[in-house]
């Protein structure tokens, strides 16, 4: 298995994703070609330590970066040579089976459609979605959309929910996954036209056996383990996951401040120290790694922009239990039911990804 890395792109490069890189092929085996300005490259991994290439490591040249003030529909013709554009290209060319970027969101995503196509090609997927994989009181779930999409069709959000489908499926090991709707509450009438109609195509691919559609779920049912795939256009499910994010970031910061505020609870803290390591770790970013982009044709990884190397490492990680999974070939022996015979609006268009 085989993962090129974007070794440019995030705000820590090229340091941390050299390292990250290097980490997962030194202690998972995982063969890696870096993408990059070469002698930066180079200097990183010299800095990690290691005065020679070591075997199972590559190294592909690429001039040029994409910045974050660069537009992401133009990227891939505007600078041809930049790491993330010359990355997919390998990617698409079947020189690797998965790539990793940390860098702009945006670009990955229209990159991506553009180069590596989505899978079906016109008569397939839609638009490809995010999907991360998100702590609930259940254990996990996958969240798809968060952000790759604000403005979504029925078609687009029953799509989505095959395609978390199939992720807990293959990736999460999840045998008969609960899929549910994002919605402001879980009566079936309740929700705007977009949802009223996704949740009676929903129900249809329930019916025939398709999906195990479970309703409709608020937000605060969907954190305490109701669903196993959250469904949601890109902008309600991008204001779940950094609420979602925020919160945890605001409980571990009281906890800290309550244990630190006198001898008593310092004490106490001594006695759960173990336990908070592990509700720091349930809640950190950074063991997951990165987030899919589902829909696309081969494996793509987005990483968070400000991985450091252990992120790095387990998006590689995750890129490398996506590409060996067979999602990609259950979505095109499916294709033929995700799609909308008579859709309810007309498609925006194509270029507007």
């Amino acid at each position: 298995m085989k993962i090129i890395v974007d070794a440019m792109g995030g705000d820590n490069a090229p340091q941390a994703i050299v390292q990250g890189a290097l980490d997962a092929h030194r202690l998972h085996g995982v063969e890696i070609i870096l993408v990059g300005r070469m002698a930066e490259v180079l200097r990183a991994v010299e800095a990690c330590g290691e005065k020679n290439l070591p075997a199972g490591v590559e190294i592909k040249d690429a001039g040029e970066v994409v910045e974050i003030a660069d537009d992401p529909a133009k990227v891939y013709r505007r600078k041809p040579d930049s790491s993330m554009v010359v990355g997919l290209n390998m990617l698409k060319a079947g020189e690797g089976d998965a790539f990793v970027s940390a860098g702009s969101t945006g670009a990955l995503l229209a990159c991506a459609t553009y180069l590596v196509k989505r899978i079906g090609g016109s008569r397939g997927i839609r638009r490809a979605a995010m999907g991360p994989v998100i702590p609930t009181a259940g254990g996990r779930a996958v969240l798809c959309d968060c952000g790759a999409n604000d403005k979504c069709t029925p078609e687009y959000l029953l799509q989505f929910a095959y395609l978390g489908n199939y992720y807990a499926k293959r990736v999460m090991g999840i045998e008969n996954p609960r899929v549910a709707l994002l919605n402001i509450g879980a009566e079936a009438e309740k929700g705007d036209d977009l949802r009223k109609e996704t949740y009676a195509l929903l129900k249809e691919a329930d019916a025939a056996g398709r999906l195990r559609f479970t309703g409709n779920i608020e937000a605060n049912d969907a954190m305490l383990g109701g669903a196993d795939v959250i469904v949601a256009d890109g902008f309600s499910g991008n204001i779940m996951l950094k609420s979602m994010e925020g919160v945890g970031k605001f409980l571990l910061k009281e906890l800290k401040k309550m244990f630190l505020s006198s001898t008593r609870t310092k004490l106490a803290a001594g006695l759960v120290k173990s336990d908070l390591a592990g509700m720091k770790k349930l809640l950190d970013p950074s063991e997951i790694g990165g987030t899919a982009f589902l829909g696309i044709s081969k494996p793509v990884i987005k990483a968070h922009g400000s991985s450091d190397a252990r992120a790095i490492c387990n998006a590689v990680l995750r890129a490398r239990e996506y590409a060996e999974s067979g999602f990609i070939e259950d979505i095109e022996a499916n294709i033929e039911y995700m799609r909308v015979k008579a859709p309810t609006e007309k498609m925006p268009p194509e270029e507007n990804i």
